[in-house]
């Protein structure tokens, strides 16, 4: 069953200082592990002269895709715990980039593991978050004759209509959150006078109401 989950509104940035080593954690919303792969290679352009630049990544609202890369540091030391952050907040569709600038002090394994999963939940803290919550493409199939009025009553609503289809009928495909899943077919017969079909298909997620 698909669940909602959290993702970042934009970039955000946060820098924290542990034993004079600098820890600057960097977020972004990504739609793709080529989107996610891609600010990772940027950061590491942009903050080459740092001694480490680790990230982690979470794609999708079912977590599909999950990367952690340590960049040089001891094994599970940074990316892991950057993870296990991002997952423990339930996050999806987002990368973390922490850039380390050793500060001469050594930190051992287990304050490694603590300054990097604690750069990302700082960070988290700052950041600008929405809720992503399930839904279904539903296609309502109506006459010409239903289309125009359904078309501006499908736009007034809170459903968001993806696409619409001219044939010997009128194709509406929209994205219908699940919690309105159970009103919408009597919404559209009411609307069409039970002259429409409607069609499930695949699922996508929406902001929330």
């Amino acid at each position: 069953m698909s669940v909602p989950y959290l993702t970042l509104e934009d970039i955000t940035e946060h820098e924290t200082e542990i034993k004079r080593s600098r820890f600057l954690c960097t977020l972004a919303p990504v739609s793709s592990e080529e989107e996610a792969r891609a600010f990772v290679a940027e950061c590491k352009v942009l903050y080459a002269d740092a001694s480490h630049n680790c990230s982690a990544y979470v794609i999708g609202g079912d977590r599909r895709v999950q990367r952690a890369d340590d960049d040089g540091e001891p094994g599970g030391t940074a990316g892991t715990p950057m993870l296990e952050t991002l997952l423990r907040r339930g996050l999806g569709d987002v990368v973390a980039v922490v850039t380390r600038y050793f500060g001469g002090v050594k930190l051992g394994a287990g304050g490694l593991v603590r300054a990097y999963g604690s750069s990302v939940g700082k960070a988290l803290d700052l950041a600008p978050l929405v809720e992503m919550v399930p839904a279904k493409v539903m296609t309502v199939i109506v006459d010409h004759i239903r289309a125009g009025r359904l078309e501006n009553d499908l736009h007034a609503s809170r459903y968001e209509v993806r696409e619409v289809v001219y044939g010997a009928e009128v194709g509406f495909r929209v994205a219908v959150r699940e919690s309105d899943l159970a009103a919408f077919p009597g919404w559209i017969a009411t609307l069409t006078s039970g002259h429409a079909v409607i069609e499930p298909g695949r699922t996508l997620y929406l902001r929330g109401a």
